[in-house]
Parts: structure tokens; sequence; C-alpha cells
């Protein structure tokens, strides 16, 4: 084991210290969130889960053609300062809401719109800007990095919420978010000025949007992954139903629910460690392609696991179901930080920097559109078959959208990973 590259750069290693707290207190709030939502209906209700995904996506792909244009044209780092306020203040009035008892879903839904619209703009300006604090070699290793900080944020963020939930109250969950967010704004007062490429700074325009979309489709290994990543979230998204079986289905209440949201996250974590110590990784295509494999059977093994036994382990609360669920998730999630990492470092590299915020902007479309108009799809086969039937179906639905994009693209399966490295030298 060694120091990973990107953590020896003093401004990257203030970033991701910083992102690591808050992403802990932003994973607490979506989980709190999911959770206030069950608790609000007086019967379990897949529709009214699934209905916060259309909360988050909306302002996604309203503000992302003009996100992507502004972290191309401002100041990405002062962008950043003003998203991170923001969403600080949107965790306040969730808090505030709550004490007084005047929260509805409703007004659940209003917040995370209005999160969301935030998050639109900090996505492309915080991650155009780590290619302009670390080097191109270690890209790979800020972006495994990231991955750590994200995943290690959503297994203490899940685990403190059901603990907080229990404890103290579904109003303090949104609090110790909203305090989370200055670490973030610390670390950009650490990192001082960042500089970037203004010299083709596009302004705020449709040609500009259009040209960040144009690049992309003009790059298939860019273009197939984007896809890739939308259909494989689209299908295979346990979290939102994650209230529902912890509560209706495994019957293991509020910690229960805790661990298994963070599930996910205890694999990704495991995965993001071993990649950041490989200093060059090769052969990433076929990696990428078995990893959203991985990833599409996990989902099938986690839909099936209601059916193992129920009946409490010896010295222990929980039982058989709720491990095997546990497992599958565990794997779930480190397939998706492979798929994830790799997929980042291939965008990034062949990105050009003034292009970069466009490049992110159209990509969190994909990003964020897969789970969370995944979330309105789970929920409406969720009402109509059940939540296992809904996780099951979109196991293979997952499987069947990689192997006809493989087919699509068959770029995927011969990308090495220093492809990069031979066009820019073929063009001086």
């Amino acid at each position: 084991m060694q120091i990973p590259a990107a953590l020896r750069n003093r401004r990257y290693r203030a970033l991701w210290l910083g992102l690591l707290i808050s992403i802990s207190g932003s994973q607490m709030q979506v989980t709190a969130l999911h959770w206030h939502i069950r608790t609000l209906s007086e019967e379990p209700n897949p529709l009214a889960l699934g209905g916060i995904g259309l909360a988050r996506i909306l302002p996604v792909i309203i503000f992302s053609f003009i996100s992507g244009p502004m972290a191309d044209t401002f100041n990405r780092r002062r962008i950043l300062f003003i998203t991170q306020s923001f969403m600080a203040l949107v965790a306040l009035a969730l808090a505030a809401l709550t004490f007084s008892g005047r929260i509805t879903i409703g007004w659940i839904y209003a917040l995370t719109a209005l999160q969301a619209a935030a998050v639109a703009f900090d996505g492309p300006a915080r991650q155009a800007m780590i290619p302009n604090i670390v080097s191109a070699q270690d890209l790979p290793s800020a972006f495994s990095l990231s991955s750590i900080a994200m995943n290690t944020g959503s297994i203490v963020g899940p685990a403190l919420a059901g603990l907080v939930i229990a404890s103290l109250g579904q109003e303090f969950t949104y609090l110790f978010n909203a305090i989370s967010f200055l670490a973030v704004l610390v670390a950009l007062v650490v990192i001082g000025p960042v500089k970037q490429d203004d010299h083709q700074a596009p302004g705020i325009h449709l040609k500009a949007a259009l040209d960040g979309i144009r690049f992309i489709v003009s790059k298939p290994i860019i273009f197939s992954t984007m896809l890739m990543d939308f259909v494989a979230t689209f299908f295979v998204l346990a979290n939102t139903m994650m209230p529902i079986v912890a509560r209706d289905i495994l019957r293991v209440g509020e910690i229960g629910y805790g661990w298994l949201s963070a599930a996910q996250s205890v694999g990704s974590v495991g995965a993001g460690v071993v990649l950041s110590q490989v200093p060059k990784l090769r052969r990433q295509g076929p990696i990428f392609l078995s990893a959203v494999t991985i990833f599409g059977l996990s989902a099938i093994l986690f839909g099936l696991s209601p059916q193992a036994s129920r009946t409490p382990l010896a010295g222990s609360p929980f039982h058989a179901a709720f491990l095997l669920a546990f497992v599958a998730l565990v794997l779930m999630g480190a397939a998706d930080a492979v798929s994830t990492i790799i997929r980042n470092t291939i965008r990034q590299l062949n990105t050009p920097d003034h292009l970069r915020g466009r490049m992110v902007s159209v990509n969190q479309i994909f990003f964020q559109g897969g789970p969370q108009l995944g979330e309105v799809e789970a929920g409406l086969v969720a009402s109509l078959f059940g939540v296992p039937f809904a996780v099951v179906s979109g196991g293979i639905g997952c499987l069947i959208g990689v192997a006809l994009i493989a087919l699509k693209w068959p770029e995927l399966h011969r990308y090495n990973g220093d492809e990069y490295l031979q066009e820019r030298a073929a063009t001086g």
C-alpha cells in the first residue's frame, strides 16, 4: 500500500477531505428523505418514493444546458462557492420545516428540486476543475479517490441517518448536512485560485451548449459510456425502494435500513482503494463491460434475497435474507465503482479543457437521469408487481442493455486506456 499519487497534491487533498465530509452529510440527507417520505405515507407507497426522482432530474435536464457553458466560461471555483452555500441553505430549510412540524411530501419535493438545480451547476464546475488541479498522469488516481470519498460518505451518511433518526429525530439529519457544507467552503479557501483555459470561453448561449453535444456524439468512446451509464442505472436502482424493503419486507427497522443503504458504498470503497493502488490500468474497456455486467447480476441477487430465511440468526438481530441482501448490494457497489472510475477517466482524458464543463453537464443528464428516472420506473413497476419483481426485472434489463451497447460500439471492447496519448502525439 502506498499514498495515492493525487493525495500528494496539496490542493486536491484539501478538496478531497472537504468533499468527504460534505458527501457524508448529503448522503445522510438523501437516506433520511426516503425514510421521511415513507413515514409521511400512511401505507407503503412506491409511487411517492419514485416521485422524488422526478424532483431531482427535471432541474438537471433544464439547467444542464446552461451549467456546462457556465463552467467553461466563468471561474469554476467561484461557482462552487455559490452552489455549496445554496445547498447548505436548502438543508437548513428542510430542518426548519421538520422542526416546526410543517413538513409535507410536497415541501420535500420542492426543496429537493431546488437542491437538484444547484447540483446541476455544481457538478460540471467541480469535475471540470479537477484536471486543473492534478496532472493528466494522476487523473485516474484522483477519480479513484473521488470515488472513495463519494462512497465512504455513502457508508457513513446512511449509517448515521439511521442512528440520528432513531435517537435524535428526522430534523437533525438535515441540520447536520447543512453544517457539513462548511467543509467544502473551507477547502475552496485553502485551494486558492485555480487556473483554467479561458482563451476559448464559449459564453452562455445555445451554440455553446450544442458544441458540447456535438463533441460527445463525435467521440464514440465517450458517448457509449454515457449511454451505458444511463441504461444500467435506469434499470438497476435499489436505494429508492430501500425503505419498503427494510421496513415492510425484511422488517429490520431504522438501523437495518441505514446499513442496507450503506452497503453499496462498502463495496465501492473497497474497489476504489484497490484501483487507487494501480498505477496504470490497462484493458479498461473489457473491465468496464465486465463491471456493468456484475452490477446487473448483483441486482438480480438482491431482488431474490427476500426469498431467503427471515428467522433471526443466533446472536444477531438480523437474518439470512438481510445478510444476502447486504452482500448483493456490496457487490453492486464494487462493480459500480469500477465502472464509474473508468468512465470518468475516459471522458476527462479525451476532452479538451475548454469543453470539459459542457461535457460534464451533458454527462450528468445521463448520470443522474438514469437513476432518477429509474426511481419513477421502479415505483411504477413495484406498485403493479411488487418491489422484488421491480428489482429483478431491472437487473435483467441492465444485462440486455449492456449486450446491445457492446454490440453497437465495439470500440468499448478494444479500449485500452492510453489512446488519448497516441491521439495527442499524432496531433502534435
